[in-house]
């Protein structure tokens, strides 16, 4: 039987990862999302994808907040919207689907692919998106995307992502109302994975409140999601959330004994729903 597979912050230009990466394998029918993160140049992550796309039926890619990273060493400077196009396209020469080509289906379920980014609304109660941000300067909590991400052509990453949300929107609604869905996106897709974040404030680089509900919404079986380095499972609604991230090595490396080696656990089971899950149930 073939399975879906996830995966999420390989994070290859890490040595140890790049290994890690390079042994990620399952059944030559097995399909494998991979959550973002995958590096910071495009030339790293293509690579990476077509290699993982030589051992998967197939690979189905959405990009973190690292891949559209425009970065002085990285000989594609393109900024914004314009570099994750290009990824984009790359993808496409390589049979690696992205959040632009069509929905595909996996054991009677739409594989839903998203890029949605953030807008600063995972902030503390009673404060605004504003106030959220100023608090995680005041912190010294300060994301690398402040200075890395553009969001061009967009004035702000804000309208990037009510745009990103608009039109992935757009294309859940004209799904087939019979069909559960598995969505994928780099950026939680509610509030509560980041209830655990060891600097809270870090959480309005996190997600959108706008997509609180889709996982009712849009009747999903699975959500994926990386970008915390936390991997877990819970559950909201009786849907299944799957945080599949390998982290960085300092990360990774102490926690072995409690989750497993990442060569004997990655990439993780999405469907068929294993009988029992890693990480805790709220």
């Amino acid at each position: 039987m073939s399975r879906l597979l996830a995966v999420s912050d390989l994070h290859v230009r890490y040595p140890e990862n790049r290994a890690v990466a390079e042994r990620l394998a399952g059944e030559p029918e097995d399909w494998l999302i991979v959550a973002g993160d995958v590096a910071e140049q495009v030339g790293d992550t293509i690579a990476t994808l077509e290699a993982l796309a030589r051992r998967f039926a197939q690979v189905i890619w959405v990009p973190g907040n690292h891949e559209l990273w425009t970065r002085t060493k990285d000989p594609v400077d393109l900024r914004g919207e314009h570099r994750y196009r290009h990824l984009v396209e790359r993808c496409r020469d390589i049979g690696v689907l992205t959040p632009e080509d069509p929905f595909p289906v996996f054991a009677g379920h739409v594989v839903a692919p998203l890029f949605l980014l953030y807008d600063y609304s995972f902030t503390a109660e009673g404060q605004t998106p504003q106030e959220g941000l100023e608090a995680a300067y005041r912190a010294g909590v300060v994301c690398t995307d402040e200075q890395l991400l553009h969001p061009d052509p967009y004035p702000t990453r804000q309208a990037w992502c009510a745009a990103r949300v608009a039109e992935s929107r757009r294309r859940l609604d004209a799904l087939d109302p019979e069909l559960p869905t598995v969505l994928v996106n780099h950026w939680p897709m509610t509030r509560l994975p980041t209830r655990v974040l060891r600097h809270p404030e870090f959480a309005v680089w996190c997600g959108t409140t706008a997509t609180a509900d889709w996982h009712v919404r849009y009747r999903a079986a699975a959500v994926v999601y990386g970008h915390l380095h936390i991997p877990r499972v819970t559950y909201e609604e009786g849907t299944r959330f799957l945080e599949v991230s390998l982290g960085y090595p300092r990360e990774w490396k102490p926690r072995i004994d409690r989750l497993g080696d990442p060569e004997e656990v990655l990439p993780r089971v999405v469907l068929p729903a294993p009988d029992t899950d890693y990480g805790i149930r709220p």
